[in-house]
């Protein structure tokens, strides 16, 4: 790897520049906190210190756990395996319906666990028969010398990395950290300005172009998650207007999630998305030519499946995340008909089924 391994919390950060009134510019994401010193961006982990900015949560996590991949949502990048997971705290944005509050809003430095260096990740994972290291729980943009260094250090052992991101981040940081990425998992919270900002103090535009970025000018395999909020993002014109984006922008291949709202953090009192208006939403997102469009966070064996474009059999089935039927060829085609699935597919599927197991991390010899 190119880089020392500190033994410290508090490492240089990269993409900030000097104001011509004193301040110091982050520019990691389109925030753009703008920071005398000893201040923190809304973020949090990124602050100024002297004449430098610095990521605070460099090789320190709030906890590690083997999911099954599909928890990502990821339903066509190495079906059924494990994926080690993990985050740190913080994040840029300040959705008021964060399912992950207790990380992403996280102030104090000491709910996160002792040293865990980028190689004792990547030899946990690979010791534990992981296909993957996955950034989740808090956004990734947030800590992205952190988990550039671990993707490094995954890649040295043959395991590929997987970013759970709200794509909330500057022109010039992107590049770098998807550069290091093999998949990601989106969270298009919303097709108006008035959802971003409203709800989340973000603008839409830039998560738009990070998408684009993805599909146009990287190798990253990536998948779209919505997730449906009654009365801010689940009337059928919306739906109709993101999907419609997607086919046309992204091309018909990019798969979508629509995952159901539980009400969490400031938004208690809003209830639950109905089953009906996920299926409403999968209908809406077929008929605009999306090919591969699923249900999330309910239980529907037929909405999270998968389906082959070309002769509408079964391809993947899925009950949750325990895999059942595997109708696909080792080229990744489907069996009955020869219509290729697009995704990263190994020849067999793997066997991880639901479970979710903490493990404790590898210390480094």
């Amino acid at each position: 790897m190119n880089m020392t391994t500190p033994q410290v919390d508090t490492v240089p950060a990269r993409y900030w520049h000097h104001l011509d009134d004193g301040r110091i510019q982050c520019d990691v994401c389109p925030r753009f906190c703008r920071l005398n010193d000893g201040q923190r961006g809304l973020c949090f982990v990124r602050a100024r210190e002297g004449d430098q900015m610095v990521l605070t949560t460099w090789g320190r996590s709030s906890g590690f756990c083997i999911d099954p991949i599909e928890k990502k949502p990821l339903n066509h990048f190495l079906p059924g395996t494990p994926v080690l997971s993990f985050g740190t705290a913080g994040c840029n944005l300040t959705c008021k319906f964060c399912q992950n509050y207790e990380i992403s809003k996280a102030r104090q430095m000491d709910k996160l666990s002792s040293l865990a260096t980028p190689e004792m990740i990547a030899q946990t994972a690979k010791a534990h028969g992981c296909s993957s290291v996955a950034f989740t729980y808090n956004d990734p943009v947030i800590f992205l010398e952190y988990a550039v260094d671990v993707a490094q250090a995954c890649r040295e052992l043959g395991l590929r990395t997987v970013a759970v991101t709200a794509g909330y981040i500057g022109e010039a940081a992107r590049e770098e950290f998807f550069r290091h990425m093999d998949a990601a998992n989106v969270d298009l919270k919303g097709f108006t300005d008035r959802f971003y900002h409203q709800l989340c103090s973000a603008h839409l535009e830039d998560v738009l172009e990070t998408l684009r970025y993805l599909k146009h000018e990287t190798g990253v395999w990536f998948e779209l998650t919505n997730l449906v909020i009654p009365g801010e993002n689940d009337g059928d014109g919306e739906f109709d207007e993101m999907t419609g984006w997607v086919q046309s922008e992204l091309g018909p291949d990019v798969p979508m999630h629509f995952s159901a709202f539980h009400p969490d953090w400031k938004m208690m009192d809003t209830p639950p998305t109905p089953p009906a208006t996920l299926m409403r939403a999968r209908d809406i997102a077929t008929k605009n030519g999306i090919r591969y469009a699923y249900v999330g966070n309910v239980h529907d064996k037929a909405g999270s499946s998968t389906y082959c474009h070309g002769c509408g059999g079964i391809l993947i089935g899925r009950d949750w995340y325990q895999l059942s039927d595997w109708n696909l060829d080792a080229h990744g085609a489907c069996k009955n008909c020869g219509t290729h699935c697009s995704g990263v597919f190994q020849a067999n599927p793997g066997t991880w089924g639901p479970k979710r197991q903490p493990v404790k991390l590898i210390s480094k010899t």
